[in-house]
């Protein structure tokens, strides 16, 4: 019990962490725990692993789920912790995880059943970027040469994207793959052009899973599929799984899939404990499928029922700011654009029974929310964005907060955003880091300048980057290097030669612009290029040369790479991409080098497209400049947010999607159902409001608001949350 009494755990918290841990039968095994964010129900998780393993549960036999990787971080550091009980490892994975593992281990099982092309071959594994390559090649003729899609304009790695996505909802929610279409043309109410566009999506949906099943791919859609329809069937398979783990905790169930829960409401009957934790207010991955609503079903399964109120994140204040918010969003319930019953969203957005620790309800409601609410308008986007800098450094430098405690927020954070804030910020010494899942991998500098090399040291691939590129990656690789130098040099010793690139020695540079250029950069110019020359080699596969390229020049004193940690990052991702590129093709026949077909495919924009970066990897006392949905996602609090662009329409539009739409395609919506314009603004009123109050109950003392009258693009700003914060301070 000392290692649980270290959390310093409320008598609530302790409660819930003794309860008993006996057979499926016993009292009290089967614990339902909800509450707002910051009442410490993770906590309580994490106490309660602690008490499973120091009462002499095999920690093979625990369970812990999660939604996503990040949600599961506090229970990965609470089992790095000296104090943790002795024993073996717990299983922490994500339902995702659990059928891929489930996939490889009963193969044999199912493959036939399933359709594969060759099941007595094993199968294999696709990545994100792994699936919008092999799609690529089902969906890009179709395109090219059969005119698919030409009333859509966007990248084609988003059109990829959305028809994948397509799939995995089809997948996680539990309808046929061949229904797409049949769903999302029944919701539409618009010109019957959009009906041909579903069609086409359908048709490359089921054109790539006969791809996948014929070649024995399998991407997450097929992976779920195949888990849900086949195994979880299967009472071998099944009871491998509920004899092994035989103790569950389920943490942010309302961010989970449909199938996850109707897999969890079977498995419940047989574990012998479980704890199933539920955030209020929550479901921000609803476009991706989370079933808030089909979360609650789990807790009929469970004999104890469990509510955390009271906050120990945010501050009176902050309380009374969230709460005065909240009834400024709130969709007036009796109007026109109510909320029907069956819109998946439309569930706890009001504020639930919460208080905050050391506080009466009484105090709370004559506190100012003001109080924690600062703002100044500006009449341009950069004067903001100047305002913002300064007042982390006046917080940095006067207040005492830590870098690491402060957030900037905005609803998209485009490149330019990006670069503005952080170079500001740079520029007064304070330490930043960003978080963009959606940032293209291919976008990094790094991942820039490795892929101009590849194509210098492949020169028979007949890849021939722009002067430019050739400039920006000697600029990026020899440290010091200023652009004007890297153009200079750039223009007299690259010389493509016959459709084939080639550098030229800076020795035979006359000696006044060797003078210009330095002979210390002529030097390590030098370096790279004579290594380049003797790696010239088409035998070695990409992601040995890449490794071999940092590991031995860029990564020495004297070149870009020595000392740069994210730079380092950056590189073992583009490594790994190439590496499980390599894994996934080899067997396939290609027209070109494989290394050839993955630059290709990257100059394309159909891979490297997305990476997902592990935040545990990044510094922590740095400023976050990230996307409000990603800082949500990753459930952790800081003292001070900073939310840009409060005007902007960002903060209540959903993203453009013509070949798909991820409410329709839920278990919430009933077939054949139209999405209104009355649904599409309830929708957007309700994401909003969930939204903010995350947001704000994940702040522990202020917010800060970057307001301008145009924004980014030159336009004005007068949105839906910029009047709500007017109503709020109306009202103070």
């Amino acid at each position: 019990m000392e290692t649980i009494t270290a959390y310093a755990l409320t008598p609530e918290q302790l409660d819930v962490v003794q309860m008993p841990l006996g057979g499926p039968k016993a009292a009290g095994s089967r614990i339902y725990l909800e509450g707002p964010a910051g009442t410490g129900k993770t906590t309580a998780g994490v106490a309660r692993l602690y008490h499973m393993l120091a009462a002499g549960i095999p920690a093979d036999q625990v369970l812990v789920l999660t939604p996503q990787r990040t949600l599961a971080q506090p229970y990965v550091d609470a089992l790095r912790r000296p104090d943790r009980p002795s024993g073996g490892e717990p299983t922490i994975a994500t339902v995702g995880g659990l059928a891929r593992r489930m996939v490889d281990l009963f193969w044999p099982l199912v493959a036939q059943d399933a359709g594969f092309g060759d099941p007595d071959a094993r199968p294999s594994f696709l990545t994100l970027e792994t699936a919008q390559y092999h799609i690529a090649r089902v969906v890009g003729p179709l395109v090219d040469r059969e005119g698919y899609f030409e009333s859509v304009t966007i990248d084609r790695h988003r059109l990829y994207g959305q028809i994948l996505d397509n799939l995995n909802k089809s997948a996680v929610v539990g309808f046929a793959a061949t229904e797409i279409s049949d769903r999302l043309k029944g919701a539409w109410m618009g010109e019957q052009s959009q009906a041909r566009v579903y069609d086409q999506a359908q048709a490359c949906a089921t054109a790539f899973r006969a791809y996948c099943l014929q070649h024995n791919l399998l991407d997450f859609s097929l992976q779920m599929a195949i888990f849900a329809e086949h195994l979880w069937q299967e009472p071998l398979c099944r009871d491998y799984l509920t004899s092994s783990y035989t103790h569950l905790i389920v943490d942010n169930v309302e961010e989970d899939t449909p199938v996850a829960h109707d897999i969890l409401i079977e498995w419940l009957g047989t574990a012998h404990s479980a704890l199933v934790i539920l955030d209020q207010g929550a479901g921000y991955r609803s476009f991706l499928g989370a079933d808030p609503k089909g979360a609650r079903m789990l807790g009929d399964l469970c004999d104890v029922h469990v509510t955390f109120t009271q906050s120990f994140v945010i501050s009176p204040t902050m309380a009374a700011l969230g709460d005065t918010l909240s009834r400024a969003l709130r969709p007036s319930p009796a109007g026109t654009h109510a909320v029907a019953p069956a819109d998946p969203v439309a569930e706890d957005v009001e504020p639930q029974p919460f208080s905050v620790v050391g506080t009466d309800d009484a105090s709370v409601a004559t506190l100012d929310p003001t109080e924690v609410l600062h703002f100044a308008s500006h009449r341009f986007h950069p004067q903001m964005l100047d305002w913002v800098a300064a007042e982390v450094h006046r917080l940095i430098d006067q207040a005492g907060v830590t870098p690491g405690e402060i957030v900037v927020l905005a609803p998209f954070l485009t490149d330019a955003l990006r670069y503005s804030l952080a170079y500001r910020l740079e520029q007064l010494d304070i330490p930043v880091r960003s978080h963009r899942p959606s940032r293209a991998l291919r976008d990094e500098p790094a991942t820039q300048t490795l892929l101009t090399f590849a194509a210098l040291i492949h020169p028979s691939w007949g890849i021939v980057p722009s002067k430019y590129d050739v400039a920006y990656a000697l600029m990026v690789a020899i440290t010091g290097m200023d652009l004007i130098r890297a153009q200079l040099l750039a223009e007299i010793v690259y010389r493509p030669h016959a459709g084939e690139p080639e550098l030229t020695s800076f020795h035979a540079i006359r000696p006044e612009i060797q003078e210009r250029i330095t002979f210390m950069y002529g030097e390590r110019y030098e370096a790279l290029r004579t290594w380049i020359g003797a790696c010239s080699c088409d035998a070695a596969p990409l992601d040995h040369v890449l490794a071999r390229l940092f590991g031995e020049v860029l990564s020495q004193p004297g070149f870009g790479f020595h000392g740069d940690s994210d730079a380092g990052r950056i590189v073992a991702m583009v490594i790994e991409s190439v590496r499980k590129f390599r894994w996934v093709v080899q067997d396939l026949a290609l027209d070109r080098a494989l290394g050839h077909e993955y630059l290709a495919m990257v100059k394309e924009g159909v891979i490297a497209a997305q990476y997902l970066q592990p935040w545990q990897e990044e510094p922590k006392d740095a400023v976050l400049l990230a996307p409000a949905y990603t800082f949500l996602l990753a459930n952790r609090p800081v003292d001070v947010q900073f939310w840009l662009n409060v005007g902007g329409q960002g903060w209540w539009e959903r993203l453009y999607q013509p070949l798909t739409h991820p409410y329709v395609l839920s278990r919430r919506w009933a077939p054949g159902r139209l999405w209104t314009d009355a649904e599409e603004f309830a929708l957007r009123q309700e994401t909003m409001a969930r939204l903010v109050l995350g947001l704000i109950r994940r702040c522990r003392h202020s917010l800060y608001l970057g307001l301008s009258d145009l924004s980014e693009q030159g336009y004005e700003q007068e949105g839906v949350l910029l009047r709500a914060f007017q109503r709020v301070l109306r009202r103070a």
